[in-house]
């Protein structure tokens, strides 16, 4: 990987998108720990210091991890790249129900650019949405609970809309920059402004966890973080390579197929969406007990409000585990069922005069592979919830210390390994484009 880099370091067109990568990497950086207008920085600061080893530290350094801090900070990218993604994730869905994204899916780069253009309508009104809910929440003290001080200074009607106008122009400005990096640059844009927003965080938790439990558990906790790495490396490169064989044809006077190849089912077919679903799903309800009791004359008192006190406020509790768990399970399943499709594989293969080994065409191929994705998928869904939930293990095994924040398992992890991957093969991809030597010298 090392050799790779330094080669496309001294490829000129590739020096070129790395540091147009980087460069834009570093402007999001900037702009994520810039503060919006009318927001007590110092107060911020004082209430993340206070509410960090509490509960509120626990429930928002989930939603607080994709924008590197940037949330509950209220910076200018405070909402970050959270609106794209969910759009995306959307309109990926829709394609299924709606049989007009479908047609656009099948008309290839022309329907592609029309889909795009709908997901970032969605992601402005996303942003919006999730602006207002960031700020309401700041001004009414729910969103960094146990803290007195006041985080916004003017809380008029008009300054709470500057902020909602800077926080959504910030995050348009995320999702412009990140398709930039995307057509300019290396890699997938939204996926590596993720990486460095996980990346800025990781320096200051060891160097928290190395402060105050000594050099011995911050030992222990690099061996863990090792062990996990090669774990995901290991299970995300793995993949079930299912024999393709294409039969001869003539057309004209050419002969062309009788190749053999194979179709590539990986154990982490779904990747990271079914953890950011079951992440989203299970801090709705504590989402929405906030913005009831900020009206409520009596918050705190109802049946919903003892549930979800009880059961899905506490990280650490077993049955905060077990939900958590369960959902990215059911995640899986369905994000697997609808973006893989056996019946068009099959179809696909059918068209093509491509056929399994011992297999028949059609119904059958299309049997076989789901039924050879359905054995897949269940150690799949287990490897996912095991990571997810290992930071959650480690919040009642160091309660009382800097461990609750370990940023080496969840969705953190999984991310960074799966950018890193990518974008470490398309800058193998590109010097093989440029250097390519064939097998004689």
């Amino acid at each position: 990987m090392l050799s790779a880099f330094i080669s496309s370091l001294r490829t000129a067109d590739l020096r070129r998108k790395i540091l147009f990568t980087l460069g834009v990497v570093l402007l999001y950086r900037v702009g994520a720990s810039l503060p919006s207008p009318g927001v007590n920085y110092p107060n911020v600061q004082e209430c993340i210091a206070q509410v960090s080893g509490g509960e509120s530290g626990q429930i928002y350094s989930l939603i607080n991890l994709f924008s590197g801090g940037a949330l509950l900070q209220l910076s200018v990218f405070a909402v970050g790249v959270m609106p794209y993604i969910t759009a995306s994730i959307i309109v990926q869905l829709l394609t299924v129900v709606i049989p007009r994204f479908e047609q656009l899916r099948k008309e290839g780069q022309a329907g592609q650019s029309k889909m795009t253009q709908y997901t970032r309508y969605l992601a402005v009104a996303l942003a919006i949405l999730q602006s207002t809910s960031i700020v309401a929440l700041a001004a009414n003290g729910g969103l960094l609970q146990g803290c007195a001080l006041d985080i916004i200074d003017d809380q008029a009607i008009f300054s709470l809309l500057v902020i909602v106008l800077v926080m959504t122009a910030g995050a348009t400005l995320v999702m412009w920059m990140g398709e930039l990096v995307t057509e300019r640059g290396i890699g997938n844009g939204m996926s590596l402004i993720i990486f460095a927003s996980i990346a800025a965080a990781m320096p200051g938790e060891g160097k928290s966890i190395l402060d105050s439990r000594g050099g011995l558990v911050f030992t222990a906790v690099c061996a863990g973080a090792l062990i996990i790495i090669i774990g995901v490396v290991f299970v995300e490169q793995g993949q079930r390579r299912i024999p393709v064989q294409y039969a001869k044809r003539m057309v004209g006077r050419r002969m062309y197929g009788g190749t053999s190849t194979y179709l590539p089912l990986k154990v982490n077919q779904a990747g990271v969406i079914p953890v950011i679903f079951a992440s989203s799903l299970i801090y709705i309800p504590h989402l929405i007990t906030q913005l009831i009791q900020s009206g409520s004359s009596n918050p705190g008192t109802g049946w919903w409000d003892r549930f979800v006190a009880e059961y899905l406020t506490d990280p650490s509790s077993p049955w905060y585990i077990g939900i958590y768990f369960a959902l990215i399970i059911f995640f899986t399943y369905f994000y697997v069922s609808i973006t893989f499709n056996p019946d068009e594989r099959a179809d696909e293969m059918k068209k093509f005069g491509g056929f399994i080994p011992g297999i028949r065409p059609g119904k059958p191929t299309a049997d076989y592979l789901r039924y050879v994705l359905s054995r897949i998928t269940l150690p799949g869904s287990i490897y996912l919830g095991v990571i997810a939930v290992i930071p959650n293990l480690f919040l009642s095994v160091g309660s009382n210390g800097p461990v609750q924040n370990l940023p080496f398992g969840g969705v953190g992890v999984l991310i960074m390994i799966g950018v890193g991957l990518d974008t470490v093969k398309q800058i193998e991809s590109q010097l093989m484009q440029r250097n390519y030597e064939g097998f004689l010298k």
